[in-house]
């Protein structure tokens, strides 16, 4: 399956690289790669295959939006990248928002992920209650990304996205970081989550679902063993969420 991509202008394509300069400058300065991240992935995640609603379109700066409990706290990372977003009035916050969370991967040591410019955005926020709840487990996870259309391969590599960041008990209920440098993108999640709890370290419900489905820790343990696997496949799964209702096959 191939997919074609709407054609954006050479200025958009300029303001893209612009942006992408600029966002890496913030992104170092203020240490937000993993809000950034988190924004990006919830705008995207809302996407429903079966009603071909939700997904990255712009829609998570709206109030609204911005209200479901799972984006607790991400009224931040609006306020973070509204300063650039004003100097780029041609791109679209569809597009802004998923560029975003590509430099944030890139700039703290992940695989680079292909950005493809062109999404539109959309004036209807989706309804509450499609984000993944991390007091569950794997039946709930496969229920979640399959509204996605998201495969086994691609929840636990996605998953491996939790290296970076932490928790915060005012916005989750939960506290505490999952590796022991949360601002590094590498493996670190799967090693950790297959060495135990640690003291100082958070291993939610939908983490230790991984290692307790026999579809899931196969790939837990391949990307504990193999960094550049988990690089490879985390890539190839970020892309999929970024551009869910994005583009045609």
């Amino acid at each position: 399956m191939v997919k074609s991509y709407p054609t954006v202008s050479e200025d958009y394509l300029k303001a893209v690289e612009k942006a992408r300069k600029k966002l890496r400058g913030l992104i170092a300065e203020k240490n937000c790669a993993p809000i950034i991240l988190r924004l990006a992935w919830h705008s995207a995640g809302t996407y429903d295959v079966n009603t071909k609603t939700g997904g990255p379109f712009g829609t998570i700066r709206h109030p609204a939006e911005l209200a479901h409990g799972a984006n607790n706290g991400l009224d931040i990372a609006i306020r973070l990248l509204e300063p650039i977003k004003e100097q780029f009035p041609i791109l679209s916050y569809a597009d802004f928002y998923q560029l975003a969370g590509v430099v944030a991967v890139e700039i703290t040591g992940g695989p680079e992920i292909p950005f493809h410019p062109g999404r539109e955005d959309k004036p209807e926020p989706p309804e509450e209650g499609r984000l993944p709840d991390a007091t569950k487990g794997a039946d709930h996870l496969r229920d979640v990304f399959g509204h996605m259309g998201l495969s086994d391969q691609d929840i636990v590599a996605l998953s491996g996205g939790h290296t970076l960041g932490r928790c915060h008990k005012e916005r989750s209920g939960f506290e505490g970081p999952w590796t022991p440098n949360p601002l590094i993108f590498d493996n670190s999640y799967f090693t950790v989550l297959l060495s135990g709890e640690k003291e100082g370290l958070i291993q939610l419900p939908s983490d230790k679902a991984l290692l307790t489905d026999p579809a899931f820790r196969p790939l837990v343990e391949k990307y504990a063993a193999d960094e550049d696997a988990f690089f490879a496949d985390y890539a190839e799964a970020h892309l999929k969420l970024s551009e869910l209702g994005f583009a045609e096959e």
